[in-house]
């Protein structure tokens, strides 16, 4: 494997070898993983990610296909090197593939990357610098071309880690520096892309797929303070392991400040989201700094599927999308043990889940349809479809939806509104029509890398637009509900439908 001999380069008479030679490593693999591009406009050789879709079987594929890189220099990383004083030659870049396969989520994907792991390729020598340190180059790190980072771009790099190693109030590890720059790097691209460290990366694993979590905090407005107040931190949660305690202004979670015209609900579903992923809030003590503390979802909340009757109407409340959410509607539904005349899906505050869950859950009300357009960077939209006997096909049906409906749910609604299966009622929904993959470095270590786009049926963009309701609803959220019904009766035309439970499948009208 193509290595890098020791230099030197000095800076303010420090030697700063390793450092030099961490620099170039890391830059090379910062570009692995972003695709920045050149002055020039062209774009420096990535492994671009291609998502397929098997409607069939539920499960999609995503696949490093084969770059063609746009650079021709075989000597791009010794270029930046000698800028770096380190003469040092690479060999000629080379193409290279790598197999995924993962099970699409609208926020993580679960299945590893075990091709980042694989190690079988012996044709490459090891070598040791003298303290011991690997100097072996990946081969994903070997093939990208250093020639699209400025070179004023790395010494600007390498002056601001020299200064921070000699100047900062606390001695930092090198380490910690490096990894910061990694988080840096994935949080600057969107606010779903973060860095898993060997925590956060257990505990993501951890969770059942669709789990939804929060940090283990309660926030409160206080007029008098002027600001959300934490008022209760639940013992050994995230947030009480990262020192957030009772009285702290909570000032910012992610990109959204916090006023005085925020309501409670909002403040608790930016908290909430996809079990193991992470949020981050900035906060202080009370007329002390603010500082910024990234928190994992880790402390969960269970959430169940409810239905209930009213007046022949099914109500079902769907709080995530998980791969049994399908059954337990149907046997929600059963369980009414009564016509039912109509559906009304509450999918209000729901922040997504399992993709494959909203196909199947569409599936109980269209057939041989298509539900949404997936479209990675490097390949053509593919379509997933419904499947299977839709049991509940003969009802009407209403979907509520509010401003942090997402994903996953956005999918359902946009589908059945596309076939006009549908009426969606509420506000437009949070406009979240991405897909992360959750990728491994190696087995302590992942990154969650936005992959692919939702598109509806027509072709239209979910990210950052939402899905705009044919309905409405005005006044306070809680008469949402009576609204909505309001809707739905009328369009029923049939006296009702009695669901039983043989194989799940079979129905007797009334």
């Amino acid at each position: 494997m193509p290595h890098l001999r020791p230099s030197i380069y000095k800076y303010s008479n420090e030697p700063v070898a390793l450092l030099c030679r961490r620099v170039v490593i890391s830059s090379a693999l910062a570009l692995s993983l972003c695709g920045l591009t050149s002055a020039t406009g062209a774009r420096t050789y990535a492994a671009p990610i291609a998502t397929t879709a098997n409607a069939t079987d539920d499960t999609n594929t995503t696949k490093r296909s084969t770059p063609n890189p746009t650079s021709t220099n075989t000597n791009g990383l010794s270029d930046n090197a000698e800028m770096l004083e380190s003469a040092d030659d690479t060999s000629d870049d080379s193409n290279f593939e790598d197999d995924i396969n993962n099970d699409f989520d609208d926020d993580i994907d679960s299945a590893p990357d075990n091709s980042a792991l694989d190690d079988s390729d012996d044709s490459f020598e090891n070598e040791l610098d003298a303290n011991g340190m690997s100097l072996e180059i990946s081969e994903e790190v070997s093939q990208v071309s250093l020639n699209a980072i400025s070179p004023d771009t790395l010494k600007t790099f390498v002056k601001v880690m020299g200064l921070v190693r000699r100047e900062y109030v606390d001695a930092v590890n090198d380490e910690s520096l490096f990894n910061n720059a990694i988080s840096g790097m994935l949080t600057k691209l969107d606010q779903h892309a973060e860095f898993l460290d060997v925590d956060a990366y257990d505990n993501l694993r951890a969770f059942t797929q669709g789990d939804v979590g929060d940090i283990g905090i309660t926030v409160m407005y206080q007029p008098q303070a002027g600001y959300w107040v934490v008022t209760e931190v639940i013992k050994d949660s995230p947030a009480d392991q990262k020192g957030i305690d009772i009285g702290d202004y909570l000032h910012q979670v992610d990109e959204f400040e916090l006023d005085e015209n925020d309501r409670g609900n909002d403040v608790k579903q930016l908290l909430s989201g996809i079990a193991g992923t992470q949020v981050d809030i900035i906060t202080s003590r009370a007329g002390r700094r603010k500082h910024t503390t990234t928190v994992q979802r880790n402390n969960s909340n269970p959430r169940i599927i409810e239905t209930r009757l009213v007046k022949g109407i099914a109500i079902i409340k769907l709080p995530v999308f998980q791969n049994n959410s399908r059954e337990n509607i149907i046997q929600g539904v059963i369980g009414l043990d009564a016509p039912v005349s109509g559906v009304l899906i509450d999918v209000r505050d729901n922040p997504g889940g399992v993709l494959a869950s909203a196909i199947d859950i569409a599936s109980l009300f269209m057939t041989d349809t298509d539900v949404v357009q997936v479209k990675s960077r490097n390949a053509d939209p593919r379509t997933l479809s419904t499947k299977g006997v839709a049991i509940l096909k003969p009802l009407p049906v209403v979907i509520l939806q509010n401003r942090y409906s997402a994903s996953a749910a956005e999918v359902l609604a946009s589908s059945l509104q596309a076939q006009n299966r549908a009426i969606i009622v509420g506000e437009i929904s949070y406009g979240k029509g991405s897909v992360q993959s959750v990728i491994p470095l190696d087995n302590d270590q992942a990154i969650k890398l936005t992959v692919a786009h939702y598109l509806t049926t027509n072709g239209d963009e979910i990210e950052g637009i939402g899905v705009k309701p044919d309905i409405m609803l005005l006044g306070k959220e809680h008469t949402w509900e009576q609204q909505a019904l309001k809707v739905l009766r009328q369009q029923i035309q049939t006296a009702g439908i009695r669901f039983m439970n043989k194989n799940a499948q079979h129905s007797e009208r009334q």
